[in-house]
């Protein structure tokens, strides 16, 4: 029952949950594609984006999540037989050389290196077999229910594939992690006596853009994961079998971009929630100010009660956060009123689990 109060009080306003169902946008030459929120994982348009589908390279998103969960970057590797001369695009490793892990990392991401893919896997779980169990087990965690992986580099398998909407979802979660971003979106970078390019256009044709990968094989056509950061926000694009990608994803930005206004979440003086107190009355939550924020119309921003920062000396007064996913809209000073008898009157009425120590 205390539990049950406690969370009552710390949790005092929950968003609404909204649906709405994703548009298909004529125009694009891609097989299936979707266009995602990065930080809600919300599908702002989208044609087949569940379609079990060859991914080539874009593989080597999730290789480079589960290395950067196993490995030290600053950790050196050897590179063993196995990992020389294979199939398709290459960093052009020799047996026995020494590299960093983040230099593989760089090798694997900027020139697609297949023969990088397959130094990390042996040097995180000590076989391509064991590293891509470990690939499909994350898969399951990440609830990626339209991925298989065969290999650590992307070539043609049988059980072999993903789907557009799964892209979208492991490349939101390579995004949390600050090394992967920076990776990704490096254009260029010197390793010893290689200088490696990266193969993502986009990176040179907009601003804002964050990588991410690109993929090839003549079964698979061409397939292309990128990102966008524009005013605070971050958007996703994946395109799969699509002769015009680089084009597609900009136009597909453009779309997602106008979704998006600068307007009003929470007005000054506005109720914006209640929770009951340890004296059994209810405190009235009011802004202190305005606070806008750039969103969506369908989106419903959450409040949150940040600890530390609730109570001011004893003025009745909080702050919280304003979120939208994970992304955090800004912050708005409040105030606490009790209502008591039919009145509303200032009080410090914080429940105790909320007061600072």
């Amino acid at each position: 029952m205390k539990q049950a109060f406690l969370k009552a009080a710390a949790l005092f306003l929950v968003a609404a949950l909204f649906t709405f169902s994703v548009p298909f946008v004529r125009g694009y030459c891609a097989q299936s594609y979707i266009l995602m929120d990065g930080n809600t994982g919300a599908q702002l348009a989208g044609k087949n984006v569940h379609e079990r589908t060859l991914i080539a390279s874009t593989t080597k998103i999730m290789t480079a999540l589960v290395a950067l969960r196993l490995l030290d970057v600053n950790s050196i590797v050897v590179v063993p037989r196995e990992a020389v001369g294979v199939e398709g695009s290459s960093m052009y490793l020799q047996e026995g050389e020494s590299l960093q892990v983040l230099d593989l990392l760089y090798g694997l991401m900027l020139e697609s290196g297949n023969d990088a893919a397959v130094a990390l896997a042996i040097a995180s779980c000590g076989s391509v077999e064991a590293f891509v169990s470990e690939m499909n087990d994350t898969a399951r965690e990440l609830g990626l229910q339209d991925t298989h992986f065969e290999n650590p580099h992307g070539l043609d398998g049988k059980d072999h594939y993903s789907s557009a909407y799964d892209l979208g979802l492991l490349t939101i979660q390579g995004l949390k992690d600050p090394l992967f971003r920076q990776i990704v979106s490096r254009k260029e970078i010197t390793v010893g006596n290689r200088v490696l390019r990266n193969h993502n256009r986009l990176l040179w044709m907009k601003d804002g853009i964050i990588g991410v990968k690109t993929g090839y094989t003549k079964a698979a056509g061409r397939i292309l994961v990128s990102a966008l950061e524009y005013e605070g926000r971050t958007l996703i694009a994946v395109t799969i079998k699509d002769g015009n990608d680089w084009q597609d994803h900009l136009s597909l930005y453009e779309y997602g971009k106008n979704l998006y206004s600068c307007r009003p979440i929470i007005k000054k003086d506005s109720l914006i929630g209640h929770f009951p107190t340890i004296q059994g009355q209810i405190a009235y939550v009011y802004a202190d100010h305005d606070l806008s924020a750039f969103v969506r119309q369908e989106e419903s921003p959450i409040l949150d009660i940040r600890y530390p920062l609730v109570l001011m000396g004893h003025e009745g007064k909080a702050i919280l956060d304003v979120y939208v996913g994970h992304l955090l809209l800004g912050r708005i000073c409040a105030r606490w009123e009790v209502k008591t008898n039919g009145t509303n009157s200032k009080t410090d009425c914080l429940p105790r689990s909320m007061l600072p120590p």
